[in-house]
């Protein structure tokens, strides 16, 4: 019963991370979902349904499923070492600032820099990868946003991962880098801020 239970509520954990990833991100690929479905009724002369950008989401899905199994166990393993409180958010200063400036570097890397110039590129990245076809283009793109996203996504562990308006918070930056004009020096601004933020957590914690 003990081992149904921890089964259970393991299931019930990465729907819900699984879920919230879809709800933050979803938004931000619109853009590339809806010209790559505007594609394919060309393809298909405006006849039947095209099912290809279901399966392109599918991909996307998958993809952000597999960060959320990886979310779940570093959940547990922080819970182990008492490091996040029954809230689930930051209850150590130190994790925080790791947090903080992991998200806030990340923010300068190259492949942060590739993987958003593509996520904010539809186009460019729908005629590169055609020929994949759409299940593996869809794994391809989640996998963009992820290189692109997964240390802001790990800020949930700092301000909460049951805290709404933390994750609108995070949301609103990610849609703002992706979309927005001036989006790629917005993600640098932001990471600015974090690493100042994560440097006053720090000096708190000494």
């Amino acid at each position: 019963m003990a081992e149904y239970c921890r089964i259970m509520g393991a299931a019930a954990m990465l729907a819900m991370w699984w879920m919230m990833m879809l709800a933050m991100m979803l938004p931000s690929a619109a853009p590339m979902i809806l010209q790559y479905s505007a594609i394919e009724r060309i393809r298909t002369g405006g006849g039947a349904k095209p099912r290809a950008p279901y399966v392109f989401v599918a991909g996307y899905a998958l993809t952000w499923g597999a960060f959320s199994i990886a979310a779940v166990l570093l959940q547990w393993r922080l819970h182990e070492a008492q490091l996040l409180s029954p809230m689930m958010l930051s209850a150590n200063r130190w994790l925080a600032a790791g947090l903080l400036f992991a998200a806030g570097f990340w923010q300068f890397s190259p492949l942060k820099s590739r993987c958003l110039s593509l996520c904010r590129s539809p186009a460019a990245f729908l005629v590169s990868h055609w020929r994949q076809g759409p299940l593996r283009m869809g794994l391809t793109h989640g996998a963009y946003c992820l290189g692109c996203c997964w240390a802001l996504m790990l800020l949930l562990f700092y301000g909460g991962v049951m805290n709404l308006y933390w994750i609108a918070g995070l949301s609103a930056l990610v849609l703002i880098e992706k979309l927005a004009p001036w989006g790629a020096w917005f993600a640098r601004a932001a990471g600015i801020g974090l690493i100042a933020w994560g440097v006053a957590m720090a000096a708190a914690a000494v």
